[in-house]
């Protein structure tokens, strides 16, 4: 019970939660393990193996790169999502977006050039076998 082979590892991976504020502006690029929630701007990139939440005043204008992403309020630029992106009905996404799954709320404003990730490597088994079809 008391045993020294029962102790807790301090090397766990902690999930932070990061905020940026309704009045603030950053220009630059941000890397975190954590989740980031975004109410102010962001000029420049950020990347994270957590979730970026937009909120509905929000706004992203780079490059994003996330495991998943909540948006409620504005984003332009590149966007790179390996799970899930869901897209709420407040929000406007213009540029390039890569996901693994998209949801998208009606009313949103989602005029991007979109590609699923799922989708790619059907596509090139489909190619792949038409190819060997014809050969």
């Amino acid at each position: 019970m008391f045993s020294k082979d029962n102790k807790k590892s301090n090397d766990r991976v902690v999930s932070e939660r990061n905020v940026i504020g309704g009045n603030t502006k950053i220009i630059g690029d941000i890397v975190s393990e954590g989740d980031f929630r975004i109410d102010g701007t962001l000029e420049g990139n950020i990347q994270t193996n957590g979730r970026i939440i937009i909120g509905q005043a929000g706004l992203i204008k780079g490059k994003a790169e996330c495991t998943n992403a909540d948006v409620e309020g504005k984003f332009a630029g590149d966007l790179s999502v390996s799970s899930v992106l869901t897209v709420k009905a407040t929000a406007h996404i213009t540029g390039d977006v890569v996901i693994g799954k998209l949801s998208v709320e009606p009313g949103a404003t989602f005029n991007a050039t979109c590609s699923m990730k799922g989708a790619v490597k059907e596509l090139k088994k489909n190619d792949q076998k038409k190819a060997e079809k014809t050969a």
